[in-house]
This record gives C-alpha cells, sequence and structure tokens, in this order.
C-alpha cells in the first residue's frame, strides 16, 4: 500500500511517501528553504573560462549560476549518457557564449553550500503526463514504462502530437493514455512556454520568467498517480486545492483524498516523526544486528557496512554476505529518504568471492530501481569499495534540517579538556601580577570540575609564586570549552 501524508503548518509543507506503512521520501518546504530547480530565468553571462569549459551567469540569485558546456551543447547531443557526451565535446564555450549575452535557462540544480545554482540553457516543462522540450527535437519514453508494446503505442502516439521542433518525453504517468489524454497536456505547456517567451522580449535581464509549482502541487503533478491508494492532508484549504486540482488532471484520483482532522499532528499519528528524526542519525541498524554508518562530506558519501549483533550462522563468510544483501537494500532506501546525491563509496563487509560481490551488487541495484532520481553502479574497486553516483539536485536532508554548529563551526568537536588547561596556563602567565596580592576568578563550565581537580597542584603553584588567590566559578551557561578569567 502506498500512501501520501501531507503535514502543513507554520509556513511549511511537510510531505510523507510511505510503502507498506514504511517511510520511504520525504519532502520538506519552506520559506526559507524553497527549491528553485525549475525555475527559468532571462540571465547575463557574467564571465566565461575556457579552462573550465564553463561560464557563470547572473540570474539574481545570491551567487551567480553555474553553466557547463555540456548543459548548452547543440540539440544532437540531447538525451545521451553524460559520459558517451563528454567524448564527443569538440566545442569551446567561447563559441557558445559571451561575455555580457542575455541567455535563457533552467536551474537544474539547487545552490549548495558555497556553490551557485547549476543551469542548462535546455528547457524542460513538465505536465502531468509529458514533459515539453521547446528548444529540443526529441521523443522519449519514461525508463520505468518497460513494456515493450507499451512504450511502441506511446513512441507512436508521440510522433503524431508533438510540436514541430520541439521535443517530448512521456512521463510514467503517461502509461495507458490516449492521444487526447496527451495532446491536452501538451496544448497546457505549449501555451506556458509561449509567455515565457512574451516575458523574456519584455523584461530585462537579470529576471525570474517562469516559477516552477511549490511542493504541494508538484506532489499533486508528479506523485500523486494511480499507484498511490491514499492522501491524507491535515490542512483544509490544502485539502480544497488538492480536490480542486485532482479534479482537472485526474479525476478518478479524487475519491482517494482524505482530509486528517483528529488532531493537528498528523505525522506523530502515522509514526512518520520519530523516523524523520532518525534522518540525524549516522548509525542506521539492521533487523539482523548489523548496522550501516553514514558520512556525508562535501565530497562524497562514505557508507561503512558492520556486522554488529549479528550472529546468523556459524561460517563468517555466510553472515557476511547476509548481512551485505540486508545493507545493500537499506543502503538504497537511505539514499533515496536522506535525498544523498553524488559520489557514494560503500564499504561492505569482506566477501569470499567475485561471486558473492555480484550477488550484492545486483541486490542494490535492483533497489535502487524503485527510486526516482538516477543512480548508476560502477563496481568494486580493487580495494573492494563499491562506487555509486546518484543525482543530485536539491540539498540532501540533513542540510535541510540542521545548521553548521556556531561552536565547532561544523567540525563536530570541541577543545579537548588537555588543551584547555594549556590555554588557562597560557592566559593566567599573560597576566600583569608580579606579586599583586590579587584575587583571580576562573568561570567555567561544571563539566570540567573532575577535570580541574587532577591539575589543582599547578594551580596552587602558580597561586604561590604570584602571591595570588584563583577561585572557580562554574556556570552552565557558558560553553563546554569556553572559560573567562577576572581579576579583581
Amino acid at each position: 500500500m502506498k500512501e501520501i501524508v501531507v503535514d502543513a503548518g507554520f509556513g511549511q509543507v511537510r510531505t510523507a511517501l510511505l510503502e507498506d506503512g514504511e517511510l520511504v521520501e520525504i519532502y520538506i518546504e519552506g520559506r526559507e528553504n524553497r527549491s528553485i530547480v525549475g525555475d527559468i530565468y532571462k540571465g547575463k553571462v557574467e564571465n566565461v573560462l575556457p579552462g573550465m569549459q564553463a561560464a557563470f551567469v547572473e540570474i539574481g540569485t545570491e551567487k551567480n549560476a553555474f553553466l557547463f558546456i555540456k548543459d548548452i551543447l547543440p540539440d544532437y547531443y540531447h538525451g545521451e549518457e553524460e559520459e558517451d557526451i563528454e567524448d564527443k565535446i569538440v566545442y569551446n564555450i567561447c563559441d557558445l557564449v559571451k561575455t555580457g549575452q542575455d541567455i535563457l535557462v533552467q536551474v537544474i540544480k539547487d545552490p549548495i553550500d558555497s556553490k551557485g545554482a547549476r543551469i542548462t540553457t535546455h528547457i524542460t516543462l513538465p505536465g502531468r503526463f509529458v514533459v515539453l522540450m521547446p528548444t529540443v527535437d526529441y521523443i522519449g519514453i519514461s525508463r520505468k514504462i518497460e513494456d515493450e508494446k507499451e512504450r511502441e503505442r506511446l513512441k507512436e502516439i508521440a510522433s503524431t502530437v508533438k510540436p514541430e521542433n520541439m521535443g517530448l518525453i512521456i512521463r510514467t504517468a503517461g502509461e495507458h493514455c490516449d492521444a487526447a489524454e496527451l495532446k491536452s497536456d501538451i496544448e497546457l505547456l505549449v501555451k506556458l512556454w509561449g509567455n515565457i517567451l512574451k516575458k523574456n522580449y519584455k523584461v530585462s535581464s537579470p529576471n525570474l520568467l517562469h516559477r516552477d509549482m511549490d511542493l504541494f502541487d508538484r506532489i499533486l503533478r508528479d506523485i500523486f498517480t494511480h499507484k498511490i491508494d491514499r492522501l491524507i492532508i491535515n490542512d483544509r484549504n490544502l485539502f480544497n486545492k488538492a480536490v480542486e486540482m485532482t479534479d482537472e488532471i485526474a479525476p478518478n484520483l479524487k475519491e482517494r483524498i482524505e482530509y486528517y482532522s483528529e488532531c493537528f499532528d498528523i505525522f506523530n499519528y502515522f509514526h512518520i516523526e520519530e523516523k524523520i528524526e532518525g534522518l540525524l542519525d549516522k548509525k542506521v541498524w539492521l533487523k539482523s544486528g548489523g548496522y550501516i554508518i553514514i558520512e556525508q562530506v562535501e565530497a562524497l558519501t562514505a557508507i561503512d557496512v558492520n556486522t554488529g549483533k549479528c550472529i546468523g550462522g556459524k561460517d563468517l563468510y555466510d553472515i557476511a554476505l547476509k548481512t551485505n544483501i540486508e545493507a545493500a537494500k537499506e543502503i538504497a532506501r537511505q539514499l533515496r529518504l536522506r535525498d544523498i546525491g553524488g559520489i557514494i563509496i560503500i564499504d561492505f563487509i569482506d566477501m569470499q568471492n567475485e561471486s558473492q560481490q555480484n550477488i550484492v551488487i545486483e541486490v542494490i541495484k535492483n533497489a535502487l530501481k524503485k527510486d526516482s532520481s538516477k543512480s548508476s553502479v560502477w563496481g568494486m574497486t580493487h580495494l573492494g569499495l563499491l562506487e555509486l553516483t546518484r543525482k543530485k539536485t536539491v540539498p540532501p536532508k540533513e542540510d535541510m534540517m540542521l545548521t553548521g554548529c556556531p561552536y565547532c563551526l561544523g567540525t563536530g568537536k570541541i577543545l579537548s579538556p588537555l588543551i584547555m588547561i594549556k590555554m588557562m596556563e597560557k592566559d593566567l602567565k599573560r597576566l600583569p601580577l608580579v606579586k599583586s596580592n590579587k584575587d583571580i576568578t576562573i568561570e567555567i563550565h561544571p563539566e570540567m570540575k573532575g577535570i580541574l581537580s587532577g591539575y589543582s597542584k599547578y594551580f596552587n603553584t602558580f597561586e604561590l609564586n604570584n602571591n595570588v588567590k584563583i577561585n572557580f566559578e562554574f556556570n552552565e551557561s557558558l560553553h563546554r570549552d569556553k572559560y573567562n578569567i577576572k581579576v579583581y
């Protein structure tokens, strides 16, 4: 059973996708973290970097957007695998864009950390059943439609309804649609494209030409299909909006929409809140007693698999294989749930032979098929590490739910007691005491009390040598690795 649960409140919408009661995807959008993926801008090329085969484009956001040559190449490259395109690049970025040039672009990746948004000149306009590509001549069918006869049928229809000199991709929701349904969707998108072009001619750069739907509307358009059994919403206004919008785009699904009025905390009722909190944990336990550790850094995500408490048999390699298979399924789920993208390296438990490695690789490949984001499994390295990549368009959930610590500056670590004592010693020796007969008060966190007792003889020696009295005051409001020295 597949369900979508929507929690709205305090300027924020959270949407959870459940499969048989298990949380598999979570979407969070508020005023501060709205995604700009899909937004279309009239930009101005700020500077061109031939060495990087890229350009920076001003689109009106905080940081200039990044336009790579692969995202501006002529349309006959469109639809090919990225690695194949790299082998064919014969153009120079300087031949394609010039500094100061106005350019129509669409965001394909949100700004992340210090990097600006990534953009493309190949515009895509998603509808319910199709994606219109007004800048390329192309026909594609969603890979998730696997039946060959249905793919051929849809391709034939697409060739008759496709606007001239434009491209179409039939979405998964377009499976079993007739020509009239697809044509109706296309007409709306062609009209939208016309409005975007009109605005483009009227405004100066940089300027926003089209803003993609907000999270709730995208859920209704992209995810709420015939494969979803229930859509449960805790907000009356959003419920009414869902009924109205669904009545237009998929009236047969209207009866699956429910208004939840029992209490405000819908995520607690469906046991979702506790699972969201688990997204912040680095350690994820497996049912067998094993566990995985997920470490995210800027360059990549490293995942370590361990047997932990697993004692499922006497054969160590048998235990390793079973744990690795279970971990592979859970890793695929966690990547989807946490929205982790980019390069991912997995250190599975050592296996007996290549045959066992191939079993685990097939398990993770099959598990990743449920994921709407494209991923590629590259295989094992010489060190036995599995390499895979997953398309990254938005920041991972961890970045949305956590902010950098102002004390540890994002390192997750603070000064050790050993270093703190040394710093304290240096600060005391810098004081202009010279047999001053003064009182010194050191204000410090209570957790340091036990540690200070081990250094009492050193503080006593300092008191005798400088004719001073040192008093310690314990203040819980101080951070663990901070202290204040006062002289009276």
